[in-house]
């Protein structure tokens, strides 16, 4: 009951996002990108369901609409999944992405922001110093065209949609290395001339349905202005724990990671030892993770209001590019 009901949820959830009519096929692809795989006949049969229930109404070959009645049934379901949420979804998007290291295939965890690329362009080197003091997770990006879509957010006409690596990647990858990762939180690292010094605010990822870096970006907490400029500012992290003899193995996945513009790891300790400011358990050891809406958020720092989404979903891994090439390719991208 509670996997069926779960389907039922993420089916009114892409129907909310989409901006058309949706047939089972475009949702059930929508579903698989945002790592919820159902078969397209699997979502007949729950729209059926729940246009019975009064929840969905059936246009025909157009797709299909929420009523009255599903808009209220997907908001009492976001209540109702409550504290924990974001937690689990960090565990989901872990298992669910593909990505090998040795043969550089398969998707990673992205997020999406979406910005008028005519902004975007006039901030495109602002957005490229935080990639290149190593701010951001990796050095690669993707630009999305409108109508695209990634995880349950689709790209609205008028703007592109701007993917960065998410931090979840990370995760990804040391679980198919057979290192299991805690994600313990996400905060605002301080920087002094450069080097982590201490996390001034933090918002613990089983305590919460946001993603954290969303928070704090939206309420203009962050300073990558500072961070880019002079080394000293506040830029989004998160805290992992993992296990003590990994210490190794995760510091040689990291470099790989780095070489293929994926890396983001800046700080791994000692076992049992504290990792700025910190404390972490006996047999574990922290790291300190860097936040993949870094790049972006600089342009909230400069006075543009962005909808940004942490965890959207899978992308495959040749979508991205080195950001470098960010403002050739949105000087080649036609203006919707």
């Amino acid at each position: 009951m509670e996997k069926t009901q779960r389907h039922r949820v993420e089916i009114l959830r892409v129907l909310s996002r989409l901006a058309t009519r949706s047939s089972s096929a475009r949702i059930s692809q929508v579903l698989e990108a945002a790592g919820y795989p159902l078969s397209e006949r699997a979502v007949r049969l729950y729209l059926r369901q729940l246009e019975q229930d009064g929840l969905t109404a059936s246009q025909g070959r157009q797709g299909h609409v929420l009523t009255p009645g599903g808009w209220s049934a997907l908001r009492s379901a976001h209540v109702s999944e409550g504290v924990g949420f974001l937690s689990a979804r960090i565990d989901q998007m872990t298992f669910a992405m593909s990505f090998d290291l040795a043969t550089r295939t398969g998707s990673v965890v992205v997020n999406v922001s979406l910005v008028d690329p005519k902004l975007l362009a006039s901030c495109a080197g602002q957005v490229c110093d935080v990639f290149a003091r190593g701010y951001a997770m990796g050095t690669r990006l993707a630009l999305l065209a409108p109508g695209e879509t990634v995880g349950q957010v689709t790209v609205p006409p008028g703007c592109v949609g701007f993917c960065t690596v998410c931090s979840v990647t990370l995760n990804g990858v040391l679980l198919k290395h057979g290192i299991p990762t805690t994600s313990r939180f996400g905060g605002l690292l301080e920087l002094r001339q450069g080097c982590a010094m201490r996390f001034v605010e933090m918002i613990y990822y089983d305590g919460t349905t946001i993603d954290p870096l969303e928070v704090f970006i939206r309420g203009r907490m962050t300073d990558y202005l500072g961070a880019v400029g002079t080394g000293n500012g506040l830029i989004g992290a998160s805290f992992r724990e993992l296990p003590a003899d990994s210490r190794e193995v995760v510091q040689n996945l990291s470099e790989r990671l780095s070489a293929v513009g994926l890396g983001g790891l800046l700080e791994v300790g000692l076992p049992g030892q504290a990792v700025v400011g910190q404390a972490v358990p006996v047999g574990r050891l922290g790291a300190v993770i860097v936040g993949g809406l870094n790049p972006i958020a600089i342009l909230e720092e400069l006075g543009h209001r962005l909808e940004s989404r942490a965890l959207a979903g899978l992308l495959d891994y040749h979508r991205l590019f080195p950001f470098e090439e960010l403002p050739k390719a949105l000087k080649a991208r036609k203006t919707p």
